[in-house]
Protein backbone atom coordinates (compact mmCIF):
# COMPACT_ATOMS: atom_id res chain seq x y z
CA UNK A 1 0.00 0.00 0.00
CA UNK A 2 1.29 3.45 -0.71
CA UNK A 3 1.15 6.46 1.32
CA UNK A 4 -1.62 7.96 -0.25
CA UNK A 5 -3.62 5.13 1.76
CA UNK A 6 -2.56 7.09 4.99
CA UNK A 7 -3.32 10.06 3.66
CA UNK A 8 -6.87 8.71 3.04
CA UNK A 9 -7.79 8.88 6.49
CA UNK A 10 -7.63 12.82 6.66
CA UNK A 11 -9.96 13.29 4.24
CA UNK A 12 -13.62 14.10 5.20
CA UNK A 13 -16.35 12.58 3.28
CA UNK A 14 -19.61 14.61 2.74
CA UNK A 15 -22.20 15.20 5.01
CA UNK A 16 -24.76 12.36 4.43
CA UNK A 17 -25.47 8.35 5.18
CA UNK A 18 -22.23 6.84 5.18
CA UNK A 19 -21.57 2.83 5.49
CA UNK A 20 -19.36 2.88 8.49
CA UNK A 21 -17.74 5.66 10.83
CA UNK A 22 -13.59 5.36 10.06
CA UNK A 23 -12.25 3.86 13.12
CA UNK A 24 -8.44 4.73 13.43
CA UNK A 25 -6.46 1.73 15.43
CA UNK A 26 -3.12 0.91 16.38
CA UNK A 27 -1.35 -1.66 13.28
CA UNK A 28 1.63 -4.37 14.01
CA UNK A 29 4.21 -4.29 12.39
CA UNK A 30 2.85 -7.61 10.67
CA UNK A 31 0.05 -5.59 9.50
CA UNK A 32 2.04 -2.23 8.81
CA UNK A 33 4.34 -5.20 6.25
CA UNK A 34 1.80 -7.10 4.36
CA UNK A 35 0.17 -3.86 4.06
CA UNK A 36 2.68 -2.16 1.71
CA UNK A 37 3.62 -5.88 0.39
CA UNK A 38 0.16 -6.69 -0.88
CA UNK A 39 -2.04 -3.42 -1.04
CA UNK A 40 -0.50 -3.51 -5.22
CA UNK A 41 -2.26 -6.90 -5.56
CA UNK A 42 -4.87 -7.06 -3.85
CA UNK A 43 -5.70 -3.60 -2.69
CA UNK A 44 -7.99 -1.16 -4.64
CA UNK A 45 -7.93 2.56 -4.79
CA UNK A 46 -11.11 4.40 -5.47
CA UNK A 47 -11.85 5.69 -8.25
CA UNK A 48 -15.18 7.81 -9.93
CA UNK A 49 -14.75 4.80 -13.03
CA UNK A 50 -16.24 1.42 -12.68
CA UNK A 51 -14.59 -2.03 -12.13
CA UNK A 52 -13.12 -4.29 -14.49
CA UNK A 53 -13.77 -7.24 -12.64
CA UNK A 54 -12.38 -9.26 -15.10
CA UNK A 55 -8.88 -7.23 -15.45
CA UNK A 56 -8.83 -7.11 -11.58
CA UNK A 57 -9.48 -11.16 -10.80
CA UNK A 58 -8.07 -12.29 -14.46
CA UNK A 59 -11.16 -14.48 -15.13
CA UNK A 60 -14.95 -14.26 -15.26
CA UNK A 61 -16.77 -15.41 -12.28
CA UNK A 62 -19.84 -14.38 -9.99
CA UNK A 63 -19.05 -11.50 -7.65
CA UNK A 64 -19.59 -11.25 -4.17
CA UNK A 65 -19.30 -7.64 -2.46
CA UNK A 66 -18.88 -7.58 1.48
CA UNK A 67 -19.76 -3.94 3.15
CA UNK A 68 -17.28 -3.84 6.22
CA UNK A 69 -15.43 -6.63 6.74
CA UNK A 70 -13.97 -6.05 10.34
CA UNK A 71 -10.87 -8.31 10.74
CA UNK A 72 -12.11 -10.16 7.59
CA UNK A 73 -12.14 -13.64 8.88
CA UNK A 74 -15.88 -14.55 7.43
CA UNK A 75 -14.82 -13.00 4.48
CA UNK A 76 -11.42 -14.93 4.62
CA UNK A 77 -12.98 -18.35 5.33
CA UNK A 78 -15.99 -18.04 2.54
CA UNK A 79 -13.33 -17.23 -0.18
CA UNK A 80 -11.44 -20.21 0.89
CA UNK A 81 -14.74 -22.16 0.62
CA UNK A 82 -15.72 -20.73 -2.63
CA UNK A 83 -12.94 -20.50 -4.87
CA UNK A 84 -15.18 -20.42 -7.97
CA UNK A 85 -16.47 -17.43 -6.86
CA UNK A 86 -14.60 -13.60 -6.13
CA UNK A 87 -14.52 -11.69 -3.73
CA UNK A 88 -14.32 -7.83 -2.84
CA UNK A 89 -14.33 -6.29 0.50
CA UNK A 90 -14.94 -2.84 1.65
CA UNK A 91 -13.89 -1.93 5.35
CA UNK A 92 -12.68 1.34 6.54
CA UNK A 93 -10.76 -0.03 9.67
CA UNK A 94 -7.05 -0.40 8.44
CA UNK A 95 -5.81 -2.68 10.97
CA UNK A 96 -8.86 -5.09 10.27
CA UNK A 97 -7.76 -4.91 6.78
CA UNK A 98 -4.18 -6.00 7.97
CA UNK A 99 -5.54 -8.88 9.58
CA UNK A 100 -7.37 -9.60 6.95
CA UNK A 101 -4.42 -9.80 4.32
CA UNK A 102 -2.08 -11.64 7.09
CA UNK A 103 -4.93 -14.64 6.25
CA UNK A 104 -5.05 -13.92 2.79
CA UNK A 105 -0.90 -14.64 2.69
CA UNK A 106 -0.56 -17.29 4.91
CA UNK A 107 -3.74 -19.34 3.16
CA UNK A 108 -2.58 -18.37 0.04
CA UNK A 109 -5.86 -17.18 -1.11
CA UNK A 110 -6.57 -15.46 -4.44
CA UNK A 111 -10.15 -14.07 -4.86
CA UNK A 112 -10.23 -11.61 -2.51
CA UNK A 113 -9.80 -7.60 -3.79
CA UNK A 114 -10.00 -4.91 -1.03
CA UNK A 115 -11.25 -1.69 -1.19
CA UNK A 116 -10.25 0.90 2.05
CA UNK A 117 -13.33 3.55 1.57
CA UNK A 118 -16.96 4.56 2.36
CA UNK A 119 -18.71 1.58 0.62
CA UNK A 120 -21.08 4.12 -0.41
CA UNK A 121 -19.25 5.83 -2.78
CA UNK A 122 -17.13 2.41 -3.92
CA UNK A 123 -21.01 1.65 -4.68
CA UNK A 124 -22.16 4.72 -6.37
CA UNK A 125 -19.13 5.15 -8.60
CA UNK A 126 -17.15 1.67 -8.81
CA UNK A 127 -19.35 -0.86 -8.80
CA UNK A 128 -20.95 -1.57 -12.40
CA UNK A 129 -25.27 -1.83 -12.26
CA UNK A 130 -26.40 -5.40 -12.46
CA UNK A 131 -23.06 -6.90 -12.00
CA UNK A 132 -22.92 -8.62 -8.56
CA UNK A 133 -24.42 -11.91 -7.79
CA UNK A 134 -24.23 -11.23 -3.85
CA UNK A 135 -23.74 -8.40 -1.13
CA UNK A 136 -22.96 -8.93 1.60
CA UNK A 137 -23.81 -6.76 5.12
CA UNK A 138 -23.03 -8.42 8.48
CA UNK A 139 -23.09 -6.81 11.86
CA UNK A 140 -23.40 -3.00 10.52
CA UNK A 141 -23.03 -0.32 13.67
CA UNK A 142 -26.66 -0.42 14.61
CA UNK A 143 -26.22 3.61 16.02
CA UNK A 144 -28.75 2.19 18.93
CA UNK A 145 -29.72 5.67 20.78
CA UNK A 146 -33.20 6.28 19.20
CA UNK A 147 -31.87 9.68 17.77
CA UNK A 148 -29.40 8.51 15.75
CA UNK A 149 -31.37 5.70 14.05
CA UNK A 150 -31.18 8.23 11.14
CA UNK A 151 -27.80 7.20 10.79
CA UNK A 152 -28.35 3.84 9.93
CA UNK A 153 -27.43 2.57 6.46
CA UNK A 154 -29.85 0.24 5.76
CA UNK A 155 -32.58 3.31 4.56
CA UNK A 156 -34.57 3.10 1.36
CA UNK A 157 -32.03 4.89 -0.51
CA UNK A 158 -29.11 2.38 0.43
CA UNK A 159 -31.37 -0.46 -0.62
CA UNK A 160 -32.17 1.13 -3.91
CA UNK A 161 -28.43 1.98 -4.64
CA UNK A 162 -27.79 -1.71 -3.62
CA UNK A 163 -30.35 -3.46 -6.20
CA UNK A 164 -29.22 -1.05 -8.76
CA UNK A 165 -26.11 -3.17 -8.60
CA UNK A 166 -27.23 -6.76 -7.89
CA UNK A 167 -28.11 -9.36 -11.16
CA UNK A 168 -31.41 -10.24 -11.58
CA UNK A 169 -31.65 -13.19 -8.71
CA UNK A 170 -28.42 -11.88 -6.97
CA UNK A 171 -28.53 -11.89 -2.86
CA UNK A 172 -28.60 -9.32 -1.07
CA UNK A 173 -27.91 -10.89 2.53
CA UNK A 174 -27.94 -9.20 5.97
CA UNK A 175 -27.54 -10.08 9.68
CA UNK A 176 -27.67 -8.09 13.05
CA UNK A 177 -27.93 -9.14 16.91
CA UNK A 178 -30.37 -5.69 17.22
CA UNK A 179 -33.85 -7.06 17.41
CA UNK A 180 -34.78 -3.37 16.33
CA UNK A 181 -32.80 -2.50 13.63
CA UNK A 182 -33.62 -6.15 12.00
CA UNK A 183 -36.74 -4.93 12.02
CA UNK A 184 -36.18 -1.56 10.29
CA UNK A 185 -34.13 -3.99 7.60
CA UNK A 186 -37.40 -6.07 7.31
CA UNK A 187 -39.37 -3.00 6.91
CA UNK A 188 -37.15 -1.39 4.26
CA UNK A 189 -36.37 -4.26 2.12
CA UNK A 190 -39.93 -5.41 2.09
CA UNK A 191 -40.85 -2.01 0.70
CA UNK A 192 -38.37 -1.85 -2.12
CA UNK A 193 -40.28 -3.12 -5.10
CA UNK A 194 -36.86 -4.64 -6.62
CA UNK A 195 -36.52 -7.62 -3.82
CA UNK A 196 -38.82 -10.82 -2.88
CA UNK A 197 -37.90 -12.12 0.47
CA UNK A 198 -36.78 -15.31 0.30
CA UNK A 199 -37.79 -16.62 3.58
CA UNK A 200 -41.22 -15.31 2.90
CA UNK A 201 -42.97 -12.29 3.39
CA UNK A 202 -41.48 -10.90 6.74
CA UNK A 203 -39.74 -13.84 7.47
CA UNK A 204 -36.59 -14.26 8.83
CA UNK A 205 -33.53 -16.34 6.98
CA UNK A 206 -32.36 -19.02 8.99
CA UNK A 207 -28.29 -18.77 9.07
CA UNK A 208 -26.71 -19.18 5.78
CA UNK A 209 -23.84 -21.42 5.14
CA UNK A 210 -22.47 -17.56 3.75
CA UNK A 211 -21.96 -17.16 7.39
CA UNK A 212 -19.45 -20.23 7.40
CA UNK A 213 -17.87 -19.25 11.36
CA UNK A 214 -18.83 -16.74 14.40
CA UNK A 215 -17.70 -13.67 14.29
CA UNK A 216 -16.95 -11.36 16.95
CA UNK A 217 -19.52 -8.82 17.01
CA UNK A 218 -21.98 -12.43 16.77
CA UNK A 219 -19.74 -13.47 19.82
CA UNK A 220 -20.99 -10.43 22.02
CA UNK A 221 -24.16 -10.20 20.75
CA UNK A 222 -24.69 -13.69 21.77
CA UNK A 223 -22.58 -13.25 25.25
CA UNK A 224 -25.41 -10.45 25.93
CA UNK A 225 -28.19 -12.61 25.33
CA UNK A 226 -29.20 -10.91 21.90
CA UNK A 227 -30.34 -12.98 19.17
CA UNK A 228 -29.28 -13.01 15.29
CA UNK A 229 -31.24 -11.98 13.18
CA UNK A 230 -30.85 -12.63 9.17
CA UNK A 231 -32.54 -11.09 5.67
CA UNK A 232 -31.71 -12.86 2.30
CA UNK A 233 -33.81 -11.29 -0.52
CA UNK A 234 -33.51 -11.74 -4.09
CA UNK A 235 -33.07 -9.31 -6.82
CA UNK A 236 -36.12 -9.64 -8.85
Amino acid sequence: MTSNTEKKANVPYPRRIQSFVRRDGRMTEAQRRVLVELWPSIGLDFTKNSLDYAQIFGREAPRILEIGFGSGHSLLAIAKTHPEQDFIGIETYQPGIGTLFLGIESQRIQNIRVFYHDAVEVLEHCIPAASLAGVQLFFPDPWPKRRHHKRRLVQPEFVNLVAGKLRTGGIFHLATDWEDYANQMMQVLSACEQFSNLAGAGQFAERSAQRPITTKFEQRGNQSGRMIWELQFERR
